[in-house]
């Protein structure tokens, strides 16, 4: 998924995750203590529009940042800086569930103290209930996991139109819910954390008139709630620390304004005039402007986070057009390929790193270093060019196609770093630009799909599985449109490696398979990867413990305070 998970729009794509190992600043002023922060407002000021507020529409794996204020879900992140923060943890549920039937049964146990904002004990029916409702096809826009993996649920449309409900979910008793899968899925307690897992009591229901008020399960409920354009947050008096020791709700109060240009948010960020001193970011990436005045040891240095979303920029070969069903010439480019350029086109070293793998270099995500290409970070022309006399070729021409809008991070200025590049080896690049509001669809859609083009994918969770599995297991290709393997890449027996290490609940005997699961594959030279995401973002002055997760790579606004 692109990462602005769907709540808070491009800036960033959502849902999702990192274990790069933390950094930034704890504090822009004197020190944190969880149990003294609570006061104050916090402000958010915003790029995309909150254009949905149901948890069922949502698309935050994780708990996306606004979304967790509202909504505790049966697991979350573990909200910690650094590769700690890239695990699960209880929410709703009294632990991470309990695997049976080799890993096609989960069973969770709620806790004893968990409340809706009017004081009403939240139980499983709650929880199942808020699920079924993302079934609903009046309310589109969550994660769609669980219609492929819960059993015999694929054709399921909602308790509106089937108030039967889904019966493999199983609730025997107000503190037990039950998940029948149709195959071991060792990353449910990831899964779980998705805003799907939501309660939502069907009394309160109102269909898709039920984000105007969602209720809250969260150490926060809405005060008022404007579409596109504002949300303002004020506690939810039922919600108690001891009962969520990993939220620690400082603000008494929570102003979200959306719709502002980037450069806007940024200046603002570090002028700090006003309630500007006590704001935040969650979708605007640092500016040019402020780039180049980090890391001299000046006073905004100190109001900086850095960390690292799990996601890759990378080039796409469709192998079912020539002549990219060649091997050696999908190698020859991959020799071809100058990332220092690439980098630069995306902004630079501060934002994006080189990448030779398709996995990002974090150890949740089974990162094994490899590069079957070798050709430095400015490329290796005459290799690429030995390579493709190898294969009989020269005076070859290929199309390439990108976004029309740089600001999706595969548009003009990378296409023409590529094409530059593939120059040097004596390819000939004819750029196809496409509407970035189309972009994925064309791209997606194997009818449509060109012979290459310039990607971008982040994890849901922190693990491979979500990372390889859309992009290269060959039961995951989707003719009719929204296809990601877009290398029509089918192998039977990459197929039953993913369908082994799923039913792995052990994580790091996952994270072993899923590295060597990426190193096997990168040979084949399906992709180019390109580069990975770094993230910087601002804070204001007066806001501390403003730490990089170890999920999603920026701070977390359930545990930063502005007293």
């Amino acid at each position: 998924m692109r990462r602005a998970l769907t709540l808070v729009l491009p800036g960033l794509l959502l849902l999702a995750a990192c274990d790069g190992g933390g950094g930034g600043s704890t504090s822009a002023s004197g020190d944190f203590d969880p149990a003294t922060c609570q006061g104050g407002t916090l402000t958010v000021l915003n790029q995309g529009g909150i254009t949905h507020l149901d948890p069922a529409r949502l698309y935050t794996s994780g708990g996306g940042n606004i979304p967790s204020l509202l909504f505790r879900t049966l697991t979350t992140r573990n909200r910690q800086p650094g590769e700690a923060g890239a695990k699960p943890a209880p929410d709703l549920a009294t632990d991470l569930g309990t695997p049976s039937d080799g890993a096609k049964t989960w069973t969770y146990k709620l806790r004893d103290d968990v409340f809706f904002e009017d004081g009403t004990p939240i139980t499983s029916a709650d929880v199942k209930y808020g699920i079924e409702r993302s079934f609903a096809p009046e309310l589109p826009g969550g994660a769609p996991y669980l219609r492929d993996w819960l059993q015999d649920a694929a054709s399921y449309q909602g308790p509106y139109k089937q108030p039967e409900g889904i019966k493999s979910i199983e609730t025997p008793d107000d503190k037990t819910i039950v998940f029948k899968l149709s195959k071991p899925e060792g990353d449910f307690p990831f899964l779980a954390t998705a805003t799907q897992f939501a309660p939502v009591p069907k009394a309160k229901d109102k269909g898709v008139g039920y984000e105007a008020h969602p209720v809250s399960s969260g150490p926060y409920q809405v005060e008022s709630y404007e579409p596109k354009k504002s949300l303002v947050l004020v506690r939810n008096t039922h919600w108690s620390s001891k009962s969520d020791t990993l939220r620690y709700a400082c603000p008494d109060r929570i102003e979200v304004t959306a719709g502002l240009d980037a450069a806007v948010i940024n200046q603002r960020l570090v002028s700090g005039a006003g309630q500007d001193a006590n704001a935040v970011t969650t979708d605007a990436s640092v500016g040019p402007e402020q780039l180049a005045q980090l890391g001299n040891g000046g006073p905004l240095d100190k109001q900086v986070a850095r960390g690292e979303f799990p996601a890759t920029y990378y080039l796409a070969f469709n192998t079912k057009k020539a002549p990219f069903d060649n091997q050696k010439v999908r190698e020859a480019l991959s020799y071809a390929v100058n990332r220092t350029s690439v980098v630069n086109a995306l902004g630079g070293s501060t934002i994006v790193g080189s990448s030779t793998t398709f996995l990002p270099p974090q150890k949740a995500l089974g990162y094994q270093q490899y590069d079957h290409f070798p050709a430095g970070d400015t490329g290796d022309p005459a290799k690429a060019k030995a390579v493709l006399a190898e294969a009989g070729l020269t005076n070859l021409t290929i199309e390439l196609a990108h976004s029309n809008s740089d600001d999706s991070g595969y548009g003009p200025k990378v296409a023409a770093a590529v094409q530059e590049a593939f120059k040097q080896a004596g390819v000939t690049v004819k750029l196809t630009a496409i509407d970035d509001a189309t972009y994925r669809d064309v791209t997606g859609k194997p009818a449509t799909e060109p012979g290459a083009s310039l990607q971008y994918w982040g994890a849901d969770w922190p693990s491979g599985g979500p990372f390889l599995i859309p992009i290269f297991d060959g039961r995951q290709i989707i003719t009719a449109g929204g296809n990601f393997n877009l290398a029509q890449y089918n192998d039977p027996q990459v197929n039953a490696e993913i369908d082994a290490i799923n039913a792995l609940t052990d994580q790091s005997s996952a994270q072993a398979r899923w590295g060597a699961l990426d190193e096997k594959i990168g040979k084949l030279a399906l992709t180019i990867p390109l580069a990975h995401e770094k993230d910087v973002f601002l804070f204001g002055k007066n806001v501390k413990n403003a730490v990089p997760d170890g999920w999603r790579g920026t701070y977390d606004l359930s545990r930063i305070s502005v007293k």
